[in-house]
């Protein structure tokens, strides 16, 4: 008997560790069974036909596949094709995007076995067991393959309605049919199921030390369960452990609000900073309002990289934070993301929602602008989407809420935004993670933002610019924006373009060592003679090339990048706030070394050259 889990993630890089913990909480409590058990992971851009003869050719005798919002259409077809070519088949589905409303996905779609609902580990390990006393003998294979509709209650003489936390058909009336409610599971008791590390590499390893949420935010499921259960600290040390002996790059943990408990926070983050191995880095979904002054120590004390937070801000609008059942405590917040991006040791994500109640595009503006102010390191502008089973879907007609009624269920409009803000914020979301998120403009978009009101405007404007252009469809390739905003700049303040130019060269060299020269950067050759002088001086004293003893001058010309500007473009942006051209005989000489990268932001390490 071979009891097929599937998954479909959004990337290759995504693991599912839904189907992983399955399986090892299976093989806990039944391990004969358990051997039986396969995994089969895809992502949702491999085409179907592939993934459908891959699944054909397996032969599982039970099929269940985990359903989440970015998978569920292809799951959808998927199913409807392997129940015509394997009709016999007994597919069942489980995962948060079919748990909430399962009795009319069982109707709507007859060819289905059932669906697991909730937390699936005990429930899978009863339900493999089912299948397992089926085939061998101690249940009739027809009970649960082709159960007759002459012998009643015959799914409850194989045992099928005993398991919690199902939803399945009945196969006399074919109505769905729903067992009692599981109770939440002692997550301390399941295994961890990381072994052979070669499975998942380049890709993102997922751990989790805790489960539940105490809040209510409307737009989140983690808000139908506010039991918080905590993994035993023993079992959490001994594991992140495992990851460390074997210098796993990244594990992201999926806890919902890691740091609602101050002790298990502090007591994880004490252990990273003491074992740190100097090369995996760990992510962190945080609220940052709980955050207490020891736990800013203990983060300020990270090394660069080691630490990763997300922190979900959503909206600065106090009436839409109230609304959607959401700590309001920004000032708590602010002083929190301000203290940990002083330090400049923890990339911090920052997250908004366009599309909430009581927040028309004037408000979105001022939460955007808020952020923003915050500097994080990634400012993520989603969309909401109304999830079956949240308060947000039971308000929805309360709150004019128009959204797609298909996966992701994303809104279109408001009472408070309009299908045309809407399309307008989609085109500002995707200017900032071109050129805010891509970390590419570092320098130049702060001097550039002092030509607007707001942040808000400048990729307001910009995305006007695009539009204008033809770029969204047309998208310029990733050294292209250097050009595109360029011109953008000239566009808006063209009596500082030639600072402008330069800032571009000084962002673009901090992040690569170019084999050919920009076109908008300014002719090297005058200064050619200088810059062979500096490497050959260099190769015979190594004033500013420490450790790079056996290179010679030709190499570390190569391997480094010495750029003369006319501008002091290292400089902050509020000192060169005023000016409209260089002074008179000002030069500033930039070495990039490549070799000794900022491990937070990955740019080169620069330093002021002095030249003969």
């Amino acid at each position: 008997m071979k009891f097929l889990l599937v998954a479909l993630n959004a990337k290759y890089i995504h693991s599912n560790p839904a189907i992983h913990s399955l399986r090892a909480y299976a093989a806990l409590h039944s391990p004969e069974a358990a051997g039986e058990v396969e995994l089969a992971e895809y992502t949702i851009n491999q085409p179907l036909e592939e993934i459908l003869a891959d699944l054909y050719e397996r032969k599982p005798d039970v099929i269940a596949f985990s359903c989440y919002i970015w998978n569920w259409r292809q799951i959808r077809e998927l199913t409807a094709c392997l129940h015509q070519v394997l009709p016999e088949l007994p597919i069942w589905l489980g995962g948060p995007e079919v748990s909430y409303d399962a009795e009319r996905i069982l109707e709507s779609r007859p060819f289905l076995t059932g669906i697991m609902v909730g937390e699936g580990e005990e429930t899978f390990a009863e339900l493999l067991g089912y299948y397992e006393k089926s085939s061998s003998g101690r249940y009739p294979r027809q009970f649960q393959l082709q159960i007759v509709a002459f012998w009643p209650g015959a799914v409850r003489q194989a045992g099928l309605d005993t398991i919690r936390g199902l939803v399945y058909r009945d196969p006399v009336s074919g109505r769905p049919v729903r067992t009692a409610p599981r109770e939440l599971t002692d997550i301390s008791r399941i295994p961890f199921f990381y072994g052979d590390m070669k499975e998942f590499e380049h890709r993102i390893v997922y751990y989790e030390s805790s489960r539940g949420c105490p809040f209510r935010c409307s737009y989140c499921l983690s808000s139908i369960d506010k039991t918080v259960r905590l993994r035993d600290m023993e079992l959490v040390k001994k594991e992140l452990q495992f990851f460390l002996d074997r210098r796993v790059p990244q594990v992201k943990f999926i806890d919902r609000t890691f740091n609602c408990s101050h002790k298990h926070a502090k007591e994880i983050w004490s252990y990273l900073l003491e074992h740190d191995n100097g090369v995996t880095n760990f992510h962190f979904e945080i609220s940052a309002e709980l955050l207490d002054g020891e736990e800013l120590a203990l983060l300020g004390k990270m090394r660069p990289g080691l630490v990763q937070l997300e922190i979900g801000v959503q909206s600065t609008n106090p009436e839409t934070l109230q609304a959607v059942r959401r700590s309001a405590r920004l000032d708590r917040l602010r002083h929190a993301v301000v203290r940990i991006h002083a330090e400049h040791n923890v990339h911090v994500h920052l997250d908004l929602i366009a599309g909430l109640p009581f927040e028309d595009l004037k408000s979105f503006e001022r939460s955007f602008n808020d952020v923003y102010s915050m500097r994080p390191e990634q400012l993520q502008l989603g969309f909401l989407k109304v999830l079956k089973g949240s308060r947000m879907e039971e308000m929805a007609e309360s709150w004019g809420l128009v959204y797609r009624q298909e996966p992701p269920y994303e809104v279109l409009s408001t009472k408070w935004l309009s299908y045309g803000d809407v399309v307008r914020l989609k085109k500002v979301e995707e200017m900032v993670e071109l050129y805010y998120n891509s970390g590419q403009f570092t320098h130049l978009l702060p001097v550039l933002e002092q030509r607007f009101e707001a942040p808000f405007d400048l990729y307001d404007r910009l995305a006007r610019f695009y539009q204008e252009k033809g770029y969204f469809v047309n998208s310029p390739s990733r050294t292209q924006r250097y050009r595109v905003l360029l011109d953008f700049a000239e566009s808006v303040d063209a009596e500082r373009i030639g600072l402008y130019r330069e800032l571009a060269v000084y962002d673009l060299y901090l992040r690569e060592n170019l084999k050919s020269r920009p076109d908008f950067a300014a002719d090297r050759r005058p200064w050619r003679e200088r810059i062979s002088a500096f490497y050959r001086e260099e190769e015979e004293q190594r004033s500013y090339l420490a450790g790079y003893d056996r290179y010679q001058a030709r190499q570390l010309e190569r391997m480094t990048h010495l750029e003369i500007f006319r501008w002091p473009v290292d400089r902050p942006a509020w000192e060169l706030r005023e000016r409209t051209e260089a002074a008179e005989g000002e030069e500033t000489a930039i070495l990039f070394d490549y070799e000794r990268r900022d491990p937070l932001t990955g740019n080169a390490r620069t330093l002021r050259i002095l030249l003969g």
